[in-house]
């Protein structure tokens, strides 16, 4: 099977500016049968909507840590596949590559699909085969020390497992820092968001600080002029929620 591939760059519509506030479910271990990717973004947000993110971006320095918190939320059926995807990740506001793990639930041939997995875009995601299940805990960062060596942790704490990855990309620009649901894409472009009902993402720092003490973006996924993907606007500078409202 293959895996959905994730390329952290979202995919932005043009410049369109928002308020600043703005079926079958069983836990499966094993990879979607879809390959799609995490997109970076192509170029800065402010107070934007994109074509495949919704939540937070952080920007306006070097950032060499971002970290989150949030519980799996359960897909609903829809009359078509859909996809869904909860990430922290480092760059892609701006830049072609993206340092990113979190997990994922697909609504594919009338089931849902659950896992973790973790990316170095521009290479391929690699997924964990640790079951995932709605309703789990999760806490995840990724952390970049020095020349480009990054450490990437997950953990559902609610099952007991966790991983922590190392791997180098010395190209990185380090230029954002990502709190991000978001729909995957595949070499077709964007693909449906499965009706995931609402996340909640907390204790969102970036370098250690709160994202709402920084230069923050709250972004909405749009496409076409209907909003697919609300984000709510901060409480106490570290939480927010991303609502599903359009396939």
């Amino acid at each position: 099977m293959k895996s959905p591939l994730r390329i952290a760059v979202a995919v932005l519509a043009p410049l369109a500016v928002i308020g600043l506030a703005a079926p079958a479910v069983s836990a499966a271990p094993a990879p979607v049968q879809k390959s799609t990717l995490h997109k970076p973004l192509n170029h800065g947000l402010s107070h934007s909507t994109s074509g495949n993110w919704a939540g937070y971006a952080v920007t306006g320095g070097k950032f060499t840590s971002v970290s989150a918190s949030w519980v799996q939320p359960a897909v609903k059926a829809t009359s078509q596949d859909a996809y869904s995807s909860f990430w922290v990740g480092i760059d892609g506001d701006g830049s072609n590559s993206v340092e990113q793990l979190g997990t994922e639930v697909d609504y594919i041939n009338g089931r849902a699909e659950y896992y973790a997995w973790y990316e170095m875009y521009p290479a391929y995601p690699v997924n964990f085969s640790d079951t995932v299940s709605p309703g789990d805990h999760f806490t995840a960062s990724v952390t970049e020390t020095t020349g480009g060596k990054f450490t990437l942790k997950i953990a559902d704490t609610t099952r007991g497992w966790s991983h922590t990855v190392s791997k180098t990309y010395s190209a990185a620009k380090l230029a954002s820092a990502e709190i991000i649901a978001e729909a995957p894409s595949d070499s077709n472009g964007t693909l449906p968001l499965a009706n995931f009902g609402s996340v909640n993402f907390t204790n969102a720092t970036a370098n250690g600080k709160a994202i709402g003490s920084q230069s923050y973006d709250p972004i909405t996924q749009a496409s076409g002029g209907t909003t697919k993907d609300a984000v709510s606007g901060l409480t106490s500078g570290t939480n927010f929620t991303c609502t599903w409202k359009h396939v």
